[in-house]
């Protein structure tokens, strides 16, 4: 089970890490809009920026253990991610997400979409601020779970109020 996880996580590295970066400098009619969180750190190319508050939003509702607000937050993210060159794989874990308001299965797709949005902001250049790449080892029975923040305080989107705190910081993602 564990190796076809990691196969799984492995797959979707490369579907969103291998995007064009010409695809980058395509300007995003969407970009502009309302719904798009404003976070303290952003990104040089808009729709990897648009795709980032997207992310934020869903994690925030994976937190709160809001699963309709997560369900509606990963659709609007796989409509993001289906029209950036690379991350059709990406949004096809989103649109799991958004397909079932099962709290505990749309966490355990959030595992997958976060491995594969973390390679894809690596290698994004970071305009202003910090992305932090924070880990719980306890989410996913003990296999452990990432995802990103814009924020260093640790919200554990695996176990919202259950273990809020539960996790820690391990990776920064600056301005180079």
């Amino acid at each position: 089970m564990k190796r076809i996880f990691g196969i799984a996580i492995l797959a979707t590295l490369m579907a969103c890490g291998q995007a064009d970066k010409k695809s980058s400098e395509a300007q995003d009619s969407t970009a502009k809009d309302s719904t798009t969180q404003k976070t303290s750190a952003t990104l040089k190319d808009e729709k990897v920026n648009v795709i980032f508050s997207k992310y934020e939003i869903l994690k925030d509702a994976l937190v709160k253990s809001d699963s309709s607000s997560a369900q509606k937050a990963a659709g609007d993210l796989q409509t993001h991610l289906a029209t950036y060159k690379g991350c059709e794989l990406t949004a096809e874990v989103a649109n799991k997400i958004a397909a079932t308001t099962n709290l505990a299965t749309q966490r355990k797709e959030f595992t997958v979409l976060s491995s594969d949005l973390i390679a894809l902001l690596k290698s994004a250049d970071v305009a202003e601020g910090t992305i932090y790449v924070q880990h719980c080892p306890m989410a996913n029975k003990g296999d452990g779970g990432d995802w990103l923040s814009s924020a260093k305080e640790i919200r554990n989107p695996y176990y919202g109020d259950e273990m809020l705190e539960c996790g820690r910081v391990a990776e920064e993602i600056k301005a180079k």
